[in-house]
């Protein structure tokens, strides 16, 4: 219920009032103003004009359907890219085009080392070679270390050309044994593209043995870099006794020092040919270094500094995943 006054100017033209179609006017009389000859042009004249209106309530009916608004929470429409391996998974099982580049890249690895021994012998110098070898050996290790942090870290499985080791290593995470699963060929033939595509030009345009011993023995450990990771994560007893001699005396990343890797904070120990950096790496905080470089200079964020989330925690192997070795 409410009262309404209303105030006009008479202007130099006629201005009617009609009845609303919705309020009923109190009285119902129709003014007019015009303009008269005998009348001030601007006379000003008040008119009052009372409404009432009574609002009114819909009637229901007992077939009617009613609707009332609430709020409901939508459905989570982010889920796992990633499913646990089943037995006998085709994505762990070699194909010819694995085998083919694995062999490609063990053949560039060799013909350098061929090479780099051919010319050390015919120039009977032995020892540059040999530095230059182990020189190699410790620097894939360091390489290792960078690369994998980069992809534990950064990007996802649409990075370009790294985004299918990036999603595999993620996988790796929360089903770590399946690299024990992973047949030979399977693990390696990445590394081993990268290797050919590296080695293969200074095998055909380098004699220098020296070169050729450094070339072959980085390349050769960082291509075998994933299976010295898979023996990692092997049982001693289904080891070869040579490579567990070779983890027990630190010329293969040990099982104990990569399984620290698994375990929060997950940011440490990432080195899988040796492990001979990790602890220079993690006890002078090189990668949270270099992490904190890349933040402040580009805004990216690494994983690590986030909490573990159900990707990165361990699922554990139940009797139907278990593959037949």
């Amino acid at each position: 219920m409410f009262r309404a006054r209303i105030y006009h100017l008479s202007s130099h033209v006629g201005i009617g009032f009609s009845e609303p179609p919705s309020m009923s006017i109190l009285p119902q009389h129709n003014h007019c103003l015009t303009r008269s000859p005998a009348h001030n042009p601007w006379h000003r004249k008040r008119i009052i004009c009372s409404a009432t209106t009574t609002p009114t309530k819909p009637k229901s009916s007992p077939n009617q359907l009613t609707f009332e608004p609430k709020f409901v929470t939508p459905p989570n429409l982010v889920t796992s890219m990633s499913t646990p391996p089943v037995l006998n998974d085709p994505s762990l099982q070699s194909t010819w085009s694995h085998r083919t580049w694995v062999a490609t890249g063990c053949t560039t690895v060799l013909v350098s080392l061929a090479k780099a021994i051919a010319g050390a012998g015919h120039s009977h110098m032995w020892l540059e070679p040999m530095l230059a070898g182990y020189i190699g050996y410790i620097l894939a290790d360091l390489g290792s270390g960078v690369y994998h942090w980069g992809i534990d870290n950064y990007g996802d499985g649409s990075t370009p050309i790294f985004g299918n080791q990036i999603e595999a290593f993620q996988g790796h995470h929360k089903w770590p044994w399946t690299i024990t699963r992973r047949q030979f060929a399977n693990n390696l033939h990445a590394l081993a593209r990268a290797v050919a595509f590296f080695v293969l030009p200074v095998d055909l345009v380098c004699n220098d043995p020296t070169v050729n011993a450094f070339a072959g023995v980085l390349a050769g450990c960082i291509m075998f870099s994933q299976q010295f990771h898979a023996w990692a994560h092997g049982t001693k007893s289904k080891l070869p006794p040579i490579v567990v001699a070779l983890q027990d005396v630190g010329l293969l990343v040990s099982r104990s020092q990569h399984g620290a890797h698994h375990r929060q904070p997950y940011n440490n120990n990432y080195c899988i040919v040796s492990g001979v950096w990790n602890e220079f790496l993690d006890k002078n905080k090189v990668f949270e270094a270099l992490e904190m470089a890349l933040y402040f200079k580009l805004g990216v964020r690494p994983r690590s500094w986030s909490e573990p989330t159900t990707d990165w925690t361990e699922e554990t192997e139940t009797a139907s995943q278990v593959a037949v070795q």
